[in-house]
């Protein structure tokens, strides 16, 4: 029996030179949603953000990149890697949230969309490559691997470029504590129909949103600082009701994503999850394993964001191009791991899937 599966044949990823250390914000003038200063030294503000979120360090793009120039980047590395030729690419998905905002402005720019960009930038002349973008929050990568996966299992589509960018360093308030989580990056797959005699790749998935009552946890308002203009809007969270949030949620999806594969708990070898709160991402393990009445095993969770900080649907794809090309030297995945992948983010949204390396 021959079985057509979805399989990431290729990865890419760029990773923005310009280091932002924790240092970096110290002098900066900090208020809180009511627009009251933060009293304390900066030293102190950020070790204590570094103790909650396990961000040193933040990527952001030179003045001259934007999310277009790093999806391009990031796409025709993992093209290289796959080896294919780019006219053969059924669809073009890039997950973003923004678009392609310069330095200098705040003003979200999609006319045309990136994934259009993208395929101008890649020099891609067959009509029949659809290029259009995923805006799902920081799951949209997954988001967009699950819709390579369906239109694959349908068979309309054979080979799908998914990229995940964005450059958050564009649209950050600097008077916001949370400024020093978001980071920049792309991270782009070929994710292809192969047809074999054992299932492999992507064995099952599971994604939901919920808008009832928490369509705004994250959302644009204005500056922390107070007598700031009204009209400039930057990136805000209530970040305790994400946290919650997930907890209560993406566990339970990782869950069914695994049961529906077929596999056990035992048999995972790595989580990739979204790189937003190491204390998030820990405690969203812990509470999986419990379901299953265990304890997570050691090196079961790579990790990228105490140097990377939260790039939003970069993360995983950036995370995911180190692993897949061998070089996280603590992390290691062979042929026949089973990988979970999830993520949570604006919507709200989240995601997992099952995947057979």
């Amino acid at each position: 029996m021959k079985f057509t599966n979805t399989i990431i044949t290729g990865t890419g990823s760029y990773i923005p030179t310009e280091i932002k250390t924790n240092k970096d914000f110290e002098n900066n003038e900090f208020f809180d949603a009511k627009n009251e200063i933060i009293a304390g030294e900066g030293s102190v503000i950020t070790e204590k953000f570094q103790g909650i979120t396990g961000i040193e360090e933040r990527r952001y793009v030179s003045d001259d990149l934007t999310v277009s120039d790093i999806a391009t980047i990031a796409a025709q590395r993992a093209i290289e890697n796959a080896g294919i030729d780019p006219e053969t690419i059924d669809q073009i998905v890039v997950a973003q949230n923004f678009g392609d905002v310069k330095k200098g402005t705040i003003q979200t720019d999609v006319l045309p969309s990136i994934a259009a960009r993208v395929k101008h930038n890649l020099k891609i002349e067959n009509p029949s490559c659809i290029a259009f973008d995923m805006i799902f929050g920081c799951p949209g990568w997954i988001q967009g691997v699950i819709h390579a996966d369906t239109y694959i299992k349908a068979g309309v589509g054979k080979t799908f470029l998914v990229i995940g960018a964005e450059t958050l360093s564009r649209v950050l308030d600097m008077h916001d504590r949370d400024s020093m989580i978001y980071s920049d990056g792309a991270g782009a797959t070929i994710i292809q129909a192969v047809e074999s005699d054992e299932k492999k790749g992507l064995l099952s998935w599971e994604a939901a949103s919920h808008t009832k009552d928490e369509a705004y946890y994250l959302f644009l308002g204005k500056s922390n600082k107070p007598n700031e203009d009204d009209k400039i809007r930057y990136i805000k969270m209530h970040g305790r009701k994400i946290y919650e949030y997930a907890l209560s949620n993406v566990p339970p999806a990782m869950k069914n994503a695994i049961d529906k594969s077929g596999y056990n708990i035992e048999d995972v070898k790595k989580i990739l999850i979204h790189q937003a709160n190491e204390k998030m991402d820990e405690a969203m393990i812990k509470r999986l394993y419990r379901s299953y009445k265990q304890n997570p095993p050691e090196n079961i969770m790579p990790m990228s964001i105490h140097k990377l900080g939260n790039s939003s649907v970069a993360t995983i794809p950036t995370l995911f191009d180190k692993l897949n090309r061998g070089l996280d030297e603590t992390h290691k995945i062979s042929n026949n791991d089973l990988l979970v992948f999830a993520s949570v983010g604006a919507g709200m949204n989240l995601n997992a899937f099952a995947y057979k390396y």
